[in-house]
């Protein structure tokens, strides 16, 4: 006869299969959460930390040129842009003519990254789950980063 811990090692991941099904395998694959890569610096850089993309990183600070090509979103005043494409991960939202916000772009409530909306030019909405966040960053669960604005240059630290 089998002991308590044996059985329930054998029967428990075949139950918790049977109640949960396929959704449950699902939610644990690689493809519904993104790989956190620490600050997504995955764009190929030379070693002084410059990149093609338009912006230079030194440890934690990104030196951004705003009149690249890949910045065109941040122009205008409500321009947004999710940096992971380039290798920022990190939301940018034009607020006025001088100044240019960063947000996270990890969602605080599920963690994913990539999902999102601006709604009315004061709301992120995380298309994961739907959950929204505001663009005050007074007055918000997502992540604020430290921006400074100097013409067409726009100074990130994450």
């Amino acid at each position: 006869m089998k002991d308590r811990r044996a059985f329930l090692k054998e029967v428990c991941p075949t139950m918790a299969f049977a109640f949960f099904g396929v959704s449950f395998l699902e939610a644990c694959s690689a493809d519904s959460l993104e790989e956190d890569t620490g600050y997504g610096n995955t764009t190929p850089t030379d070693n002084n930390g410059s990149s093609d993309n338009g912006y230079t990183k030194n440890d934690s600070t990104y030196t951004i040129d705003l009149t690249h090509p890949n910045f065109s979103q941040l122009a205008e005043v409500g321009g947004w842009m999710n940096g992971s494409g380039i290798g920022i991960q990190a939301l940018f939202l034009r607020t006025s003519s001088t100044d240019i916000q960063a947000y996270s772009n990890r969602c605080p409530a599920h963690g994913q990254r990539n999902r999102w909306d601006l709604l009315n030019n004061s709301t992120f909405k995380c298309n994961h789950k739907g959950n929204t966040y505001s663009t005050d960053c007074g007055n918000t669960q997502l992540d604020c980063f430290t921006t400074s604005l100097n013409g067409d240059e726009l100074t990130l630290t994450m």
